[in-house]
């Protein structure tokens, strides 16, 4: 075992002024990532990255003076991709290859906190090369139809595992069974008896780490089914089509309390279901005003009880119901004021010797602390991009702006640090999905990256977004490239009246869907948008419906985009007037272009097609492929694609 000295933190703070950090300082790997504390509180585990590319899982003690001792190492062609204690002495580990885009890349390992009884559980796509897992390790169980699903939480040596099944047609698999899997002796068995409900997609277990409530999926509809505790009959709890649906199942608080998100006024607000009576309370227990609920709840497992919830609207606070932890949060708030401190207290809630702390802001990435709680002293754990000095960093601050047709608009502002000296060059950049929150009050690392090179950057949050109300996300049904689109539009408008925009100087940016956006943009408004950029972007509507090898699920393809986007043959005409593909040659603006060889998602025909169309008709385009799939894994990929950003926003938008 190596031992590993963190930099301290709140050295991200200090210093003196200085040029803005290099591409790298926000895009490499994040120097400590996956910090989790043990059940009891005694030990916490964090990733660390390592100079060769690679990471290590380490632990340390949670008291005195303690360093952290490498237990597990992974290559630079490996990423550590979640980390869960098991009980006090053992933590799993999931391992996703690199090298590989598709589904089925996950590796299942366990290790004791002092590196011993390394076991290999789930072998992904690695098949027999056990030695890049360590000479040590033993052989492997399951195939890579499994994944971790969940801790059981019963102090054993168990976890939860999901093992997958497949249709003859579809990559993504077709349904699940939950399992019980020993991480040292490997036995399998049943965590459910009896059968089951169909086309299960999601599993949700209570405080006991017992399967109580599966989500199934099938033509269009998202069926919520249940069962009690100790039953093994499962009975359907709610059924409706998937995007009218606005009853979704949270968490559990003890055995049959069961909270779920449900209209209120128009937004998703978090109430109490009694699966005794099958009823939910009258009233929510939390509702934030121009927000859906959105928030991590805070279980005491000693008590299996409801602590309180972290909850996000504009920003992130805690909601607390337990008067210890609400007088434990003043005291953290007081010791590190100007961020958003968001405590996790294990398994263990209101007995654990310490909180882990994850401080941030706008300008700050997160920083790690252990709040000890006999002495009330602050440890140093580490941060996770430490060259990030704050004061370095731009203001950031949540809008409303107003559409063309009147729709209030959310949107986040990031304005160049240093004093108000506007307009500045702006580049309104676009979230992905479309169907989903793009951002928060929070450091954002592209944001940040383009602030500090001198642009005020906006992301709105469009219509079709989901987070704002139920009516915000159905505004954007079938509205690619029409009023989704104007609202980007819109947005750059409303920045050059705020006097932070130049009007001669607005570019457009974004990956996926912001591709599709940044594309479309360049052609549907040109005397707004000046350059753009895009990657892993959609460039065809049709090829999202008729791509063999994409990764779209028969589901997907019958009925989510078509709920979403549209129909082939009924909206042929929409499809073909809002395509950029079959617009190409009306795109005469600066255009850097970044696709994925091994993207599933946007099939690399999206990219190809569009630039020799595109080409054809102007010669200020910049093309660049990397080994990737839908987004950039590695940090070699993401500081030489933002390292050409740079240059080519330098040259056409300054």
């Amino acid at each position: 075992m190596k031992t590993y000295v963190l930099p301290l933190l709140f050295a991200a703070i200090a210093g003196s002024a200085h040029a803005a950090p290099p591409v790298q300082s926000f895009f490499e790997t994040p120097q400590v990532s996956h910090v989790e504390l043990s059940p009891k509180g005694g030990y916490v585990a964090a990733v660390l990255a390592l100079p060769d590319g690679g990471s290590v899982l380490a632990v340390r003690s949670t008291d005195g003076d303690a360093q952290f001792q490498g237990v597990f190492k992974a290559s630079a062609d490996q990423t550590i991709y979640s980390v869960h204690w098991i009980n006090e002495k053992r933590i799993g580990i999931t391992v996703k290859n690199l090298l590989i885009e598709f589904q089925g890349n996950l590796e299942e390992v366990a290790v004791d906190r002092d590196g011993g009884e390394l076991t290999h559980l789930i072998t992904g796509n690695w098949g027999h090369r056990q030695d890049s897992l360590g000479s040590n390790i033993r052989s492997q169980k399951l195939t890579a139809d499994y994944l971790y699903s969940a801790a059981t939480r019963d102090g054993s040596d168990d976890i939860l595992v999901e093992h997958y099944s497949w249709n003859n047609i579809d990559i993504a698999p077709d349904q699940s069974r939950m399992y019980r899997l020993n991480t040292r002796t490997r036995q399998l068995r049943p965590a459910v008896d009896g059968t089951q409900p169909p086309a299960v997609k999601d599993w949700m277990v209570d405080t006991y780490g017992q399967a109580r409530i599966v989500l199934s999926q099938k033509n269009g509809r998202c069926i919520y089914s249940y069962r009690r505790a100790g039953e093994n009959e499962w009975k359907e709890l709610n059924n409706s089509g998937c995007y009218d649906s606005r009853f979704v199942p949270k968490f559990f608080d003890g055995n049959d309390t069961l909270y779920v998100r449900a209209d209120y006024k128009g937004y998703g607000a978090l109430y109490r279901y009694d699966l005794r009576t099958l009823k939910m309370e009258a009233e929510p227990i939390v509702s934030l005003p121009g927000f859906d609920f959105r928030g991590v709840p805070v279980i005491d497992y000693a008590s299996h009880r409801l602590m309180g919830v972290h909850l996000y609207g504009d920003a992130g606070t805690t909601w607390w119901i337990n008067p210890q932890l609400k007088a434990e949060q003043a005291k953290i708030d007081a010791l590190l004021p100007g961020t958003t401190n968001t405590i996790d207290c294990a398994d263990e809630c209101l007995q654990g010797p310490v909180l882990l702390v994850s401080a941030a802001s706008d300008r700050q990435p997160t920083t790690y602390v252990l709040y000890q709680r006999a002495s009330g002293k602050l440890l140093a754990l580490g941060s996770t991009h430490l060259d990030i000095a704050a004061k370095d960093m731009g203001l950031r601050d949540f809008h409303h702006y107003r559409a063309r047709d009147g729709r209030q608009i959310p949107a986040y502002v990031t304005l160049p640090p240093g004093p108000a000296s506007g307009p500045w060059p702006a580049v309104v950049l676009v979230h992905g999905g479309p169907n989903v929150r793009g951002v928060f009050w929070h450091w954002d690392a592209e944001a940040q990256f383009l602030a500090s090179r001198g642009y005020v950057v906006i992301q709105p949050e469009f219509r079709g977004s989901t987070g704002y109300g139920y009516d915000h996300f159905k505004a954007g049904l079938k509205q690619w490239g029409m009023s989704m689109q104007d609202d980007l539009a819109d947005a750059a408008l409303w920045a050059v009246k705020q006097g932070w925009a130049d009007p001669k100087r607005i570019g457009i940016m974004g990956a996926s869907y912001g591709g599709y956006a940044t594309l479309m943009g360049l052609i549907k408004h040109p005397q707004i948008f000046r350059a753009g950029v895009e990657w892993a972007g959609v460039t065809d509507i049709s090829l999202m419906f008729n791509t063999p090898y994409s990764d779209a699920s028969e589901e997907t393809l019958n009925y989510s985009l078509r709920t979403l986007i549209g129909d082939p043959e009924q909206d042929a005409a929409q499809f073909n007037q809002y395509s950029p593909l079959l617009r190409a040659a009306e795109l005469k603006q600066p255009l850097l272009m970044a696709h994925g060889l091994e993207d599933l998602r946007v099939p690399i025909v999206h990219a190809n097609r569009f630039r020799d169309a595109v080409q054809a008709h102007n010669k200020n385009v910049e093309y660049v492929t990397y080994d990737e799939g839908h987004g950039w894994r590695h940090a070699a990929s993401r500081i030489d694609f933002w390292t050409r950003v740079e240059a080519f926003l330098d040259k056409n938008l300054r």
